[in-house]
């Protein structure tokens, strides 16, 4: 079996992605579930392709798995979702047959999904070259994945949002 369906039957896994779905039960807004995951997924692979990035496709799809996996523990005690994503997620990963290289990079993309700048403490800072030289960040392609994931234009909780409007994606982006 590969290991993106090895994450996907992982007992933890599933247990998480159990709770999560059980805590966004009456959610208005966006949900946090495997369709929203693959959706990541697949937009990611695609930004990758297009940026030219040398990214294996297991490893996007292994951390567009796990990017939010961690939320239940911010809806139960406040914990930053990528924080608790990087702990479950490295679990996971090593019982999923992931490199050591492959989990740093993992996590630093989870941690990064937010778009904010992290701190690169969780081991050698990890870079994919594109062929010009420019260097982009895999937390960027999977942060971007994650927003225009989101289809902010035909939401109907769209006036209850909290999402600043610039964040939103108020049109089909293509």
């Amino acid at each position: 079996m590969d290991r993106v369906n090895v994450i996907w039957n992982h007992p933890l896994y599933r247990e998480c992605l159990t709770q999560i779905e059980e805590l966004e039960r009456n959610r208005i807004f966006c949900r946090h579930n495997m369709e929203h995951f693959l959706d990541v997924a697949r937009l990611a692979y695609i930004f990758s392709l297009e940026e030219t990035l040398s990214l294996k496709k297991d490893v996007i799809y292994g951390a567009a798995l796990l990017h939010d996996i961690g939320r239940h523990e911010q809806y139960r005690n406040g914990t930053p979702h990528e924080k608790a994503s990087v702990d479950i997620a490295e679990v996971i990963l090593r019982e999923c047959n992931f490199s050591e290289d492959e989990i740093a990079l993992i996590k630093e993309a989870i941690l990064g999904h937010r778009g904010h700048e992290v701190q690169k403490s969780i081991g050698t800072k990890e870079i994919i070259e594109k062929q010009d030289c420019q260097v982009i960040d895999f937390s960027f392609i999977l942060n971007k994945a994650d927003k225009m994931s989101r289809m902010c234009f035909a939401c109907k909780a769209d006036s209850e949002c909290n999402w600043r409007k610039e964040r939103k994606n108020t049109r089909i982006i293509y």
